[in-house]
């Protein structure tokens, strides 16, 4: 495998990279306000579920099947995988969360990282692109495995949840990197999983943290925007 390939994909999934990932809490802020995360462990289990029940399983299925699309030159399965990554999410603001990120991420990369990969992804959907379709993508424009690509995804939605979190609950930097490092089999487990799933098999069971994200639209004071 081609080490430029990891270390595009280092930067893609880098804090630093500007996609505005760090304004976006996935309804943790609510929970914090509910008094339903409170220490690390409450982190842990909370992001868990979202990785085996929610929205953390069906971004690596889109993905998947964007990086497959991608590769296999099939726009009729590339504009299914993009319109129903949209059209899949509960909420209003976690909508706004993967769409503003999918829109900044390929505006960055267009600029940074050009690929054909991207420029038949804007040609095959004119609408707004999910994030994890927009990386899916542009991954499998490059020289890289799709369970490497995948494993550098889903290490980024976990790293941005528990950044969110040690801000809002708060902890301390090393309960955060303590929460990275707890998830590290079940991103495992997960990866291995969606690598073997489809479409057909998307779908949520994690209605705690839809409601908390539907409530933080009004929340009182909040710090992010979802």
């Amino acid at each position: 495998m081609n080490l430029t390939a990891i270390y595009e994909l280092m930067s893609w999934m880098s804090p630093s990279y500007p996609v505005g990932a760090y304004t976006y809490s996935h309804g943790i802020e609510q929970a914090v306000e509910d008094g339903l995360i409170n220490n690390v462990s409450e982190l842990q289990d909370w992001i868990s579920a979202i990785l085996e029940y929610g929205s953390g399983r069906n971004d690596g299925i889109l993905f998947c099947e964007t990086f497959r699309a991608v590769q296999a030159t099939d726009p009729d399965r590339l504009y299914k995988v993009a319109e129903l990554a949209y059209a899949i999410r509960p909420t209003k603001e976690l909508e706004l969360e993967t769409t503003a990120q999918g829109r900044a991420f390929m505006t960055i990369t267009e600029r940074s990282f050009p690929s054909q990969a991207l420029a038949n992804l804007k040609e095959q959907w004119a609408g707004p692109i999910a994030y994890p379709v927009v990386v899916g993508a542009a991954a499998a424009g490059r020289d890289m495995t799709i369970e490497v690509a995948l494993t550098g995804y889903i290490h980024g939605f976990v790293s941005n949840l528990v950044s969110a979190a040690v801000r809002l609950v708060p902890l301390g930097q090393t309960d955060g990197q303590l929460a990275i490092a707890a998830l590290e089999e079940k991103c495992a487990e997960l990866v291995q999983e969606v690598l073997f799933s489809t479409l057909d098999d998307l779908g949520s069971a994690t209605l705690m943290v839809d409601w908390c994200s539907a409530r933080h639209e009004t929340q009182y004071t909040r710090l992010f925007r979802s």
